[in-house]
């Protein structure tokens, strides 16, 4: 599995067309989008990562780089998020980050 993570609009579905070689109605079915959001209800991340992990790419936005919400359930969701993203890259064979719509591998190799 890759996953691939970055800031959202970064450009991480297209990476994943890219490094999957294939069409959006391809990707549609091999990649799992946008994970971060399954997180926040999640009573099992490990269970969520594990079922997450059978896609062939997963991408996350990252979400806790920014002001530290004063709600306490936002900040759960930024936490669980933090902990499934965390799950997913040592599952993951190849992770990506992607910013303003580059790739940089920080783990594995892009075959």
């Amino acid at each position: 599995m890759i996953f691939i993570t970055g800031p959202m609009f970064s450009g991480k579905r297209g990476v994943a067309r890219q490094l999957l070689r294939c069409s959006d109605a391809e990707l549609a079915e091999r990649c799992a989008f946008e994970v971060q959001s399954l997180a926040a209800d999640c009573e099992d991340p490990e269970a969520l990562a594990d079922e997450l992990s059978r896609f062939e790419a997963v991408t996350a936005s990252e979400v806790g780089g920014g002001v530290v919400p004063l709600d306490p359930n936002e900040r759960e969701a930024r936490e669980r998020a933090g902990r499934l993203a965390c799950l997913l890259a040592e599952r993951a064979d190849t992770v990506v980050r992607v910013f303003c719509g580059i790739p940089r591998v920080i783990k594995g190799e892009i075959k």
